[in-house]
C-alpha cells in the first residue's frame, strides 16, 4: 500500500448540539481514489468540510502530507493542495466560464502553468471551453458540475474533495464525469477523497471503500470486495442475488494495493 496523504483519527463533529460524525478515523493513500458511501445525514459530507476547514473538529486530527491541519481556515488548507468540490457546484453564477476558471488558480503566481492548466481542463471538458464566455450560471447543471471540478483542478490540488458529483446528473453525463476523475487520478496523479450516494458507481471507480452510519464508520475494505458483501449489495446497490450487471469498471493502474 503506497504511503498515506491523509489520516483522520478519531474526528467528532457537531452542529450545534448534534453530533455528526462521532470517532470517525480513515486513510487515503497517495494517489487512490477512496469513497465514503451512506445515505443522507450519514454525516457524509460533514467529513469533507471538516478536512477542508470549512466545519472545526471538536475533537480529532487530520494530517495532511505529515502536517496536521484541523483548525485551519479553508484558503489555507486549499494552499496546501486540497480542493474541495462541493455539493451544489457553488459556481460563481455571475461570472463567466473562464473568470470561474480563473478564482480557481487565484492563489498560484505561475502564469505559464496556469495556462497550461487552462488548456488541460478544456481538455477534459471541451464545452467549458465552447462557453468560456458565457455566465456560469446559464450552464447546465452538468456544464456546472465539469466547471465545478474543472475550477478545482485550476489550484494544481495534489487532492481533491469531491461531494456528489452525480446529484441531479443524467446517467450519460455521470459517466462521462466519473470517465474523468479516473483519468485526473490516473493522468496526473491526483488523489481523490469521493462522497457518493451512487454507490454503485463510486465502487467501480475506486479503490477503497468506507461505509458511513449515523455519523460512524461501520464497515470498510477495498472496493472489490465492498461489492462482494451481501449487506452492500442489498442496501445500496439493490441487488440480492451475487454479482453485478450491467457495469464496467475503469481500468486504472493500481499503484498502492
Amino acid at each position: 500500500m503506497a504511503d498515506a496523504l491523509l489520516t483522520a483519527s478519531n474526528l467528532e463533529t457537531s452542529y450545534g448540539p448534534i453530533m455528526a460524525i462521532r470517532g470517525v478515523s480513515f486513510t487515503v493513500p497517495e494517489r487512490a481514489i477512496v469513497t465514503i458511501l451512506g445515505a443522507n445525514g450519514a454525516g457524509k459530507t460533514t467529513i469533507l468540510k471538516t478536512v477542508s476547514g470549512a466545519m472545526d473538529a471538536q475533537k480529532g486530527t487530520v494530517t495532511f502530507a505529515g502536517r496536521e491541519i484541523q483548525g485551519r481556515d479553508p484558503d489555507q488548507v486549499a494552499r496546501l493542495g486540497i480542493s474541495h468540490v462541493p455539493e451544489g457546484r457553488e459556481v460563481f453564477p455571475l461570472l463567466t466560464v473562464r473568470e470561474n476558471l480563473m478564482m480557481g488558480a487565484y492563489a498560484r503566481r505561475d502564469a505559464g502553468g496556469v495556462a497550461e492548466d487552462l488548456d488541460l481542463v478544456y481538455g477534459y471538458f471541451p464545452v467549458l471551453k465552447d462557453r468560456a464566455s458565457q455566465r456560469a450560471g446559464q450552464l447546465s447543471g452538468g456544464e456546472q458540475q465539469m466547471l465545478a471540478i474543472s475550477r478545482a483542478l485550476m489550484a494544481r490540488p495534489r487532492m481533491m474533495l469531491l461531494d456528489e458529483p452525480s446529484l441531479g446528473l443524467a446517467p450519460r453525463l455521470v459517466k462521462e464525469i466519473f470517465e474523468i476523475i479516473a483519468r485526473i487520478n490516473r493522468e496526473r496523479g491526483v488523489t481523490v477523497l469521493l462522497v457518493e450516494q451512487n454507490a454503485n458507481m463510486a465502487l467501480h471507480l475506486a479503490d477503497y471503500g468506507y461505509v458511513l452510519e449515523v455519523g460512524r464508520i461501520v464497515m470498510e475494505d477495498t472496493c472489490s470486495r465492498l461489492l462482494d458483501k451481501e449487506d452492500i449489495k442489498e442496501f445500496y446497490l439493490g441487488v440480492k442475488e451475487s454479482g453485478i450487471r450491467g457495469t464496467r469498471r475503469w481500468k486504472r493502474k493500481k499503484t498502492w494495493r
